[in-house]
């Protein structure tokens, strides 16, 4: 009897109303909103991490130094600087809300307008993660790129930029997992993400249990499968050390 009645309100919440795509929809939509926001955070993130670990580690000679370019790169740093302190400020689900009602009212698109707010978002946190990762990487390599005859960008690009990935990448796991959790929030502003389907189902079907262990069995095996995959990618890193 007990099974019956579970089977009954597992065809309800799933297949009688064809609710099931409803889930397969949000769930492709809270990948795609977190796969792009992800790539707009790592751009924004490295362009911030390279302006504020550059000015970090020049701060004395910028003391002594003068002129235009100095001035522009304490101006570039504090813009940075700003940028950061007002994202990691601001809960995110507002953030969302200002983009979706203020700043970007006049677009249709509600999915590109939940990518770009959340790629800003990430790329605050993206960016203190690689700034930690630049500044651990030892000087003595800056000093090696520009024996090789690289300018401070090349010397950021193909020796430093890529020893920062090995040392950020759990790190930057933790941050792709917390992206893809926090788009559940997506619901706010009226875009089918995964939590979004699931909350649909339960008031059509007024079941909650089915609906909502569905979304959070999907978002825990999407977590662990990101898992599996950073630790593959990190074991294959260490063995090219070597």
């Amino acid at each position: 009897m007990f099974f019956e009645e579970l089977k009954e309100k597992f065809m309800l919440c799933f297949v009688d109303g064809g609710y099931w795509k409803w889930l397969l929809e949000g769930f492709i939509n809270s990948l795609i909103i977190t796969a792009f926001a992800i790539i707009i955070g790592l751009f924004l993130g490295l362009i911030v991490a390279a302006v504020r670990s550059s000015y970090d580690k020049n701060a004395d000679s910028f003391k002594v130094k003068k002129g235009f370019g100095v001035t522009l790169f304490k101006f570039l740093n504090n813009v940075c600087k700003l940028y950061i302190t007002v994202i990691r400020g601001i809960p995110v689900v507002v953030q969302l809300m200002i983009w979706y009602f203020i700043i970007l009212v006049s677009q249709n698109n509600d999915t590109l307008v939940a990518i770009i707010a959340f790629g800003f978002n990430s790329g605050a946190y993206v960016a203190e993660i690689f700034r930690g990762g630049i500044m651990s990487i030892d000087n003595g390599q800056f000093e090696a790129g520009r024996s090789l005859g690289f300018n401070y960008v090349k010397t950021m690009i193909y020796i430093i930029t890529p020893q920062m990935f090995k040392v950020v990448l759990p790190t930057l796991l933790n941050e792709i997992i917390a992206l893809l959790k926090e788009t559940s929030v997506a619901g706010y502003v009226g875009i089918m993400d995964l939590t979004k389907a699931g909350d649909l189902i339960r008031g059509r079907t007024f079941e909650a249990f089915f609906p909502l262990i569905a979304v959070a069995i999907v978002y825990l095996a999407t977590v662990i499968l990101l898992s599996t995959l950073f630790t593959r990618l990190e074991r294959r890193l260490r063995k090219s050390d070597h």
